[in-house]
């Protein structure tokens, strides 16, 4: 089993994988352009911080230059969906003819640019539900215990046995479009509520308005989704969302975070991506429409 991994991103869930793999003895190096978050890697490694506020920090390569990457077998893309064009520039530099690179983002998209770059040999796409909250530039909280779900790929057995060495839920999947829509139906349910109300995950299912929100979230994106034919894995998409949002209870989102930080979000991603294939298979969307602005309205605000 190959004991180098490559992980493109700084960010939450870059760092909780990165530890994770680290802790389990892989030479994990993380690629990234956060000049800050670069630089923390460099001096401390990565931190996981637990619940009760215990920590373990784990040495790491970070650097922002794919010459230092060159021929890692494997890469897990953990960068927002706004960044993947760049990943997938830097990912062509240094993935071997033969290597794998496997996306968990956010969003629809991903896949296709990152196959544009690589070919589709290199690219295997995933979803992860696993929670993770990035407290300083390094250092991360695990904010509940999600799967990994992957969509089956010739290259991807050792991979697999090195996520689930390092501890994740892995679970592979035949039908990808089902993988990639239910997990929107989970994006869409809870990151822009959380982040406009500037709470984590398992409040919404403390505030009435709030869920029935989610809710409808959830049940417009799985409309949209069954106007293209695709069968989700779950029957009741609210169910869905409520069941991730009480295994996360205590994470905040990571358009949450993206707000709390003044970053970019994902928005046109989850929301953005959801209105307009609805609009062009005819379903309407309306809470999709309005997250969606309102989401964009605060990025706008702030820039």
């Amino acid at each position: 089993m190959p004991d180098q991994i490559l992980i493109s991103g700084t960010g939450a869930l870059a760092c909780l994988f990165g530890a994770r793999l680290a802790a389990q003895g892989y030479a994990v190096t993380m690629l990234g352009t956060w000049k800050e978050g670069l630089a923390a890697l460099r001096q401390h490694g990565v931190t996981l911080v637990e619940e009760d506020g215990s920590q373990r920090s784990f040495p790491v390569n970070a650097t922002s230059s794919p010459a230092e990457c060159d021929g890692i077998p494997y890469a897990l893309v953990l960068v927002k969906s706004w960044q993947t064009e760049r990943a997938a520039r830097q990912l062509a530099e240094c993935l071997p003819p033969d290597g794998l690179a496997l996306t968990l983002q956010n969003g629809l998209g991903n896949q296709q640019i990152l196959s544009e770059a690589l070919g589709e040999a290199r690219v295997a796409i995933g979803v992860t539900t696993t929670g993770a909250t990035l407290l300083s530039s390094g250092r991360v909280r695990p904010g509940g215990e999600g799967v990994v779900s992957i969509g089956q790929h010739p290259r991807l057995t050792a991979l697999c046995q090195i996520l689930e060495t390092a501890g994740f839920n892995l679970k592979v999947m035949e039908d990808v479009d089902a993988l990639i829509w239910g997990k929107l139906v989970i994006n869409a349910a809870i990151n822009p509520l959380t982040a406009l109300l500037q709470m984590p995950n398992g409040q919404l299912l403390e505030r009435a308005s709030a869920h029935q929100l989610s809710a409808d979230l959830a049940r417009e994106v799985a409309a949209v989704a069954a106007a293209q034919g695709i069968k989700l894995s779950f029957d009741d998409p609210a169910a869905a969302a409520d069941g991730v949002s009480m295994r996360t209870a205590l994470n905040n989102s990571s358009m949450f975070q993206d707000v709390l930080r003044g970053a970019p979000s994902e928005i046109n991603a989850i929301c953005g991506q959801v209105v307009q294939i609805g609009q062009a298979h005819g379903v309407d969307t309306p809470v999709n429409y309005t997250m969606w602005n309102l989401i964009n309205a605060i990025v706008e605000g702030r820039q």
